[in-house]
């Protein structure tokens, strides 16, 4: 664990008054300790006290892991234990008694886990850890930024694909099946998701693929990330056609374009959260498609942090008052959705600056025509 990583956690601890951090396998122990531990029966615990040496605790079998993580290759000391040994009573004699303060455990920690870290610790109060850790994960040191270029750059390579790739007939799992092979192919160790929403499946956000038979007219949502080896995420939506839209689907895609582009330009270490989502949908609200407004058509908030989960903090949506600082990596991804009818997205990461938003994307954000 790096030295300055550790100050600055020893004091959020003690702003918020916690004696101790407990941290298990997911994206929180590969953010501080560097190990992508499997989440396993088996506890795997960072226990990082107010005072004294972190220490982490892996089961015996999965030692040669966990003395490859950076905590430990920094010198960190790892503690193993067998299988007839209770690991939650290692973690309770590393808590130090006689520091007041709660216990902070990570926010995904399993609901077993918890209680039986309350049992050993008899009743000491618990918090979460998101608290301390959510504040510097969001804000992006220039490593992780130029990690989550090449993540970008990866899921673009994939999508200059997809032209080659579509064609009227196919189905939408089979085109499912090209893309995440390319995903792998362009050097990411994971397919995290392929949404290929092809007409009406295109008016469900989250649709993954159908046998639907892609036909010529249709417009074709495609929303696809992976992990890189590095951990990062990709996350990139863009929009197909074949042949050619309905004049009114390009009308309204022109629309959702400018809103786009318009809310990443919009961007800057001034702004709240909520009020870019809310200036997309200003720009969204003057135009009509069947009677309504187009952003009543735009269901989900406009972006989501990304960083060792493609969903994290920060999120724009509406109610979040957060001001956005340099460092800070999200998705601008805007969308309507006519149930029945069809789809469209567009999503860009960016990243905020002092000089504003940096699009970690170039590819063409238009209406991507693939031919009939």
């Amino acid at each position: 664990m790096e030295r300055e990583l550790l100050t600055r956690l020893r004091q959020a601890m003690h702003d918020d008054d916690v004696a101790a951090m407990v941290i298990t396998p997911g994206a929180d122990l590969q953010y501080i300790a560097g190990y992508d531990a499997k989440p396993l029966e088996r506890l795997t615990a960072l226990v990082i006290p107010h005072t004294g040496f972190p220490a982490l605790i892996a089961p015996a079998l999965e030692a040669g892991e966990a003395r490859e993580s950076t905590f430990a290759r920094s010198d960190g000391e790892v503690i193993t234990w067998s299988e007839i040994e209770d690991p939650f009573l290692i973690v309770a004699d590393l808590v130090d008694d006689g520091v007041f303060g709660a216990i902070a455990v990570d926010d995904h920690m399993w609901a077993q886990r918890v209680l039986r870290l309350r049992q050993v610790l008899h009743d000491r109060p618990q918090v979460l850890a998101g608290s301390i850790l959510n504040d510097l994960r969001q804000k992006k040191t220039p490593r992780e930024i130029d990690l989550l270029q090449e993540a970008a750059a990866a899921i673009e390579s994939v999508h200059r694909l997809v032209p080659t790739i579509v064609r009227s007939g196919m189905t939408e799992s089979e085109v499912a099946d090209h893309i995440g092979a390319a995903i792998v192919d362009a050097g990411h160790t994971r397919v995290d998701f392929v949404i290929v929403a092809s007409g009406s499946n295109g008016a469900n956000p989250h649709h993954s693929v159908s046998e639907r038979v892609i036909g010529i007219g249709d417009p074709i949502v495609i929303d696809i990330g992976g992990t890189m080896p590095s951990g990062y995420r990709s996350d990139c939506t863009r929009t197909y056609v074949v042949g050619e839209p309905v004049a009114e689907y390009s009308a309204a895609f022109e629309v959702l374009l400018n809103a786009q582009q318009s809310s990443v330009a919009f961007v800057s270490d001034e702004r709240t959260c909520e009020s870019v989502d809310a200036h997309a949908r200003a720009l969204m609200h003057d135009h009509h498609l069947d009677g309504r407004p187009l952003d009543e058509y735009f269901i989900h908030r406009i972006g989501h942090g990304i960083g060792l989960e493609s969903h994290e903090e920060p999120y724009l949506v509406q109610g979040n008052t957060d001001v956005l600082q340099p460092g800070m990596a999200f998705s601008i991804e805007p969308g309507f959705y006519v149930p029945g009818r069809f789809g469209a997205r567009i999503e860009d990461i960016v990243v905020c600056t002092e000089e504003g938003a940096r699009n970690l994307n170039t590819l063409s954000r238009d209406l991507i025509r693939i031919p009939a």
